[in-house]
């Protein structure tokens, strides 16, 4: 039957009539979308290809007021165009025409660029017709007023025409831009929830809808207050968090964007968190008050950086306190280049100083700082100089021409492991140059002095933690004497990110080079702030400073860094194990698993800032430690690494080496360390490897005198300790 069925002329007839159809339909519609594509494509590029010209808009203005004039004379006159007098229209329609044309011209209102009509533009043509009417309806009473008047504008007319006039001119331009926005929309669309429904999410669903780019689709907007869930905002339903992320799910919602203006920082680390593991993008909104000079960062939307989940909630500043004691002033910033010196300006400039002296060494970070500070803070009283803070001739010289009130000591090297390496640097700049300018400081009558120091300084296990300890001890003694009228303040804080060789951009070229990320070990944790905010304590503890406090700030919860490497790794879209791996390097010399802001035997006392805390330490005798620190800075240039190392940890008995060659220092007693030393001072001078035979022919001879266990010194000790 089927086949007697198919075998039949009409049937076979009536299939290929079915089929070719269906073909034909098939090759219409991709023919169609190709044109469509076409189209669009070469409408795009005639717009792209130029802008039209002012005066172009100007004449089509004119035109569509001519237009909206004659609809509002006809329908007047109730559509009786006979009765109409060709010379009153025209006499009147020239007046209207002519008034609203010069309103055009007094507010501009043609010289926007249509296609990216904006509230603010069209806010300007309805001041532009409003005078214009104003204006008419001025004339026309002034020409009634007067005999022998030229003509009578119906008022209707007038009315008629404001309406007809502003409803053709912003229907024009609105036109363009969307249909600009249609012809540019890429296709493929990417369906987001915007996490704010407030002013700034109204602003960040404007920008995404202007995204050239990438074709957003908001979905929905989320909101913490319950009083607007379940409303509309621009016809987009806006809910809670919970209801919005089963719905988003549903929905095929791939990015989210906060845009709050201040968020708790826990809450975005939990929204972004859960974002993440349902492989959700995330974006922020700048909130207001983080814009420059009240205008849209260039990049408006962008991606949740580290600073946003590590950072802590806005910090609250006694302003006037500071104010007062900045105004006017004439202020030194040494490291002025570096991460927080750089910081340390930039909130300096946002106070009436008087004059701002920036002193470093690196010329060319420092001619960066002072291009940005031209663009930013173009009335700023600043001045540059290159200088060495441990050349004590160029910085008196630098104290004697500017003669600072206030100084801000942030110039130090601070890397760990080059440190370790190098004690000779870490004692000339980092306790050399603080012992100079605290020198001049009391000498040229400084008001107030403020070093940076690290909670590496406290129980340090490295060079640098050492070296910043001395600093501590000298600036604090220095404080103590009575004859001076300088106040000597020390801040005390952790790791701050973005930092010159902080771990953050390290893992971030990691992350781009595709990685393997590297930890140093799973168990090791540091304390994190953002640069603005160690800045801004810092200006604050220099203004309640009296002189001699040591202040520590409150650092937040430690931060594991291998939590710290897999945030990041997810927050670039990657995944862990697949896209991207994680390996342990073993710790860096001078490196410690955990850093800590107080000595087992310190203690803090509260400030009206619960960020800053003012830490209870032992004090010391300033000749005492005067005189320690000029012998170790005399023999720079004479004593190698280890008998420089030596020095230290007579100075800084909780010097303890971690992962160092300057461990084999503490394995000896105190007393085996100062004989060591004891031969360093002597005048008569003999070479390293004489000191050392004598040192064990000494200890040799005590201990067999006192019977107690022979001291011996490692093998190679003599090798190292000969070693420069």
């Amino acid at each position: 039957m089927w086949v007697e069925f198919i075998s039949c002329k009409r049937t076979r007839l009536i299939l290929f009539v079915v089929i070719f159809s269906g073909y034909s339909s098939i090759v219409f519609d991709m023919l169609f979308t190709k044109m469509i594509k076409l189209i669009k494509a070469r409408l795009l590029k005639l717009l792209n290809a130029r802008i039209l010209s002012p005066w172009w808009i100007f004449l089509i203005d004119i035109i569509l007021t001519s237009i909206a004039f004659i609809i509002a004379y006809v329908v007047r006159l109730n559509f009786k165009l006979p009765s109409i007098s060709v010379m009153e229209f025209l006499i009147a329609g020239g007046i209207c025409v002519g008034v609203y044309a010069a309103s055009f011209l007094f507010y501009s209102s043609y010289k926007g660029v249509i296609r990216h009509t904006e509230l603010r533009e069209l806010i300007r043509l309805i001041y532009t017709n409003f005078t214009a009417v104003v204006t008419l309806f001025s004339l026309d009473f002034l020409n009634q007023t007067l005999d022998g008047g030229v003509i009578h504008i119906p008022y209707l007319v007038l009315v008629l025409q404001f309406v007809f006039t502003l409803f053709f001119l912003t229907g024009f331009r609105l036109l363009v831009r969307e249909v600009f926005s249609y012809l540019s929309k890429v296709e493929k669309t990417k369906k987001t929830l915007i996490y704010g429904a407030g002013d700034l999410g109204l602003l960040a669903l404007e920008i995404l809808n202007k995204e050239r780019k990438e074709n957003y689709q908001v979905v929905g907007f989320v909101d913490d207050d319950k009083k607007k869930w379940a409303t509309n905002l621009r016809d987009i339903q806006v809910s809670g968090f919970p209801k919005a992320l089963s719905t988003g799910m549903k929905k095929g919602v791939s990015m989210v964007v906060l845009a709050i203006s201040k968020m708790r920082k826990e809450k975005i680390s939990e929204i972004t968190e859960i974002c993440l593991e349902n492989n959700w993008e995330v974006k922020v909104l700048p909130a207001f008050d983080d814009w420059i000079d009240g205008k849209m960062p260039a990049k408006s939307v962008r991606d949740v950086k580290i600073e946003d989940l590590l950072g802590r909630d806005e910090i609250r500043l006694n302003l006037q306190r500071i104010h007062q004691s900045l105004v006017g002033k004439i202020i030194l910033v040494s490291g002025a280049a570096g991460s927080i010196g750089s910081e340390i300006v930039r909130q300096l400039l946002k106070f009436p100083i008087g004059k701002l002296v920036l002193l470093d060494q690196a010329e060319s970070a420092l001619y960066d700082l002072q291009q940005e500070i031209i663009s930013k803070y173009k009335k700023a009283s600043f001045e540059l100089v290159i200088g060495d803070v441990s050349n004590s001739a160029r910085m008196r010289k630098v104290f004697e021409h500017f003669n600072p009130e206030i100084v801000f000591n942030a110039a130090a090297y601070k890397h760990v492991p080059l440190m370790e390496d190098n004690p000779y640097e870490a004692l000339r700049v980092n306790v050399g140059g603080t012992r100079i300018l605290a020198d001049l400081s009391v000498e040229f009558g400084v008001e107030k002095f403020v070093m940076i120091s690290t909670d590496k300084a406290v129980n340090p296990t490295n060079v640098m933690g050492a070296s910043k300890r001395i600093c501590e001890i000298y600036i604090q003694s220095l404080a103590q004497r009575v004859d001076i009228n300088t106040s000597f303040i020390t801040t005390r804080f952790g790791n701050v990110l973005g930092s010159n060789g902080s771990v953050v951009p390290l893992f971030k070229k990691q992350i781009e080079k595709g990685g393997p990320v590297k930890v140093t070990h799973p168990d090791i944790t540091r304390y994190f702030m953002t640069i603005p905010e160690a800045c801004q304590l810092v200006l604050e503890a220099g203004c309640m400073g009296q002189g001699g406090e040591i202040f520590v700030f409150d650092m937040g919860k430690p931060v594991k860094i291998l939590d710290l490497a897999k945030k990041m790794i997810q927050l670039a879209g990657l995944k862990l194990n697949v896209d991207i791996h994680i390996i342990f390097t073993g710790l860096r010399p001078g490196e410690k698993l955990y850093e800590e802001l107080l000595a087992r035997n310190e203690n803090t006392l509260p400030t009206h800032n619960e960020k800053i805390m003012i830490g209870q330490v032992r004090s010391h005798n300033f000749d005492e430690v005067n005189t320690a620190i000029t012998e170790i800075i005399n023999y720079l240039n004479i004593e190698n690494n280890e008998m420089l190392v030596a020095r230290m940890k007579s100075l800084v008995p909780e010097f303890i080496s971690k992962n160092s060659t300057y461990e084999l220092l503490d394995n000896h007693t105190k007393k085996t360390n100062d004989e060591l030393l004891m031969f360093q001072t002597k005048k008569t001078r003999v070479s390293s490897t004489n000191k050392i035979d004598n040192l064990k022919m000494s200890i040799k001879d005590r201990d067999e005198k006192s019977k107690l266990v022979k001291v011996e010194l490692p093998k190679n000790t003599v090798k190292t300790f000969n070693s420069l």
